[in-house]
């Protein structure tokens, strides 16, 4: 559990180091800002990926426990983790900047509106989840080795889509480090209900429809046409 902590602290820190600097130092260079984002996640699921399964999200570990692929009592440990690298990164940010400069690391939708901020939030997370399991967990998906960079580049279309409108979170940790260091709440509340409404809906709906079928899948002759099932693998008579 340590290990996998110390992995998923790393993470979280290097996406709010990374995309809230970027946030601060590119101002409205949202191709900077999507591509610091994007660079960030994907580089960090490849490198610690295979250790704790690359989440550096509360809200992806929190569809991994609703599915059941990782227990309560390791998925408290990530959450811890995922915060306090958030808090962490945002603590060295601010103070290495000004104040008002460092609002510009803070996801914020004023002049959006909080509740089609909230919409934004839940469907781009719901993609960023979505090819979590589509890569990372599906054994039939892209090879595993190559996860990061589908991931990395699913936060980069959603945060040039979305960053302008909401900041493009996707994620919790990204937004209560830079709110709680910069005690900037704003619409705050946005950044934790849409992150894990989209998370909890992609990850049950990937794993229902495609990792867990209703019946086993049936069993034919090599002339019937119908595939046999592989090693390990039930099928219907």
């Amino acid at each position: 559990m340590l290990r996998r902590g110390v992995a998923e602290f790393i993470g979280t820190f290097t996406l709010i180091f990374i995309g809230g600097g970027a946030g601060i130092v590119s101002g409205q260079d949202i191709v900077a800002v999507a591509l610091a984002n994007g660079l960030a996640i994907g580089i960090m699921v490849s490198n610690l990926g295979h250790i704790s399964g690359g989440h550096f999200n509360p809200a992806i570990t929190l569809g991994f426990v609703a599915t059941r692929r990782i227990t309560l009592p390791l998925a408290a440990v990530y959450w811890a983790s995922q915060f306090a690298g958030a808090i962490v990164a945002a603590a060295i940010l601010r103070g290495l900047f000004s104040h008002g400069d460092f609002l510009g690391a803070v996801p914020h939708a004023a002049g959006f509106g909080a509740g089609k901020g909230l919409v934004v939030e839940i469907i781009l997370t719901f993609f960023l989840v979505w090819a979590v399991f589509a890569t990372a967990v599906d054994p039939r998906g892209a090879f595993k080795s190559i996860a990061g960079l589908a991931i990395g580049l699913t936060i980069t279309i959603d945060v040039l889509m979305g960053g302008p409108l909401t900041g493009a979170a996707m994620n919790p940790a990204r937004a209560f480090g830079p709110q709680l260091v910069g005690n900037f709440w704003g619409e705050g509340w946005i950044y934790y209900l849409g992150p894990v409404l989209g998370a909890l809906i992609a990850a049950t709906a990937y794993e229902y429809l495609y990792l867990r079928p209703l019946q086993p899948p049936v069993v034919g002759t090599p002339e019937s046409g119908v595939a046999e099932p592989r090693p390990g693998d039930t099928a219907l008579d």
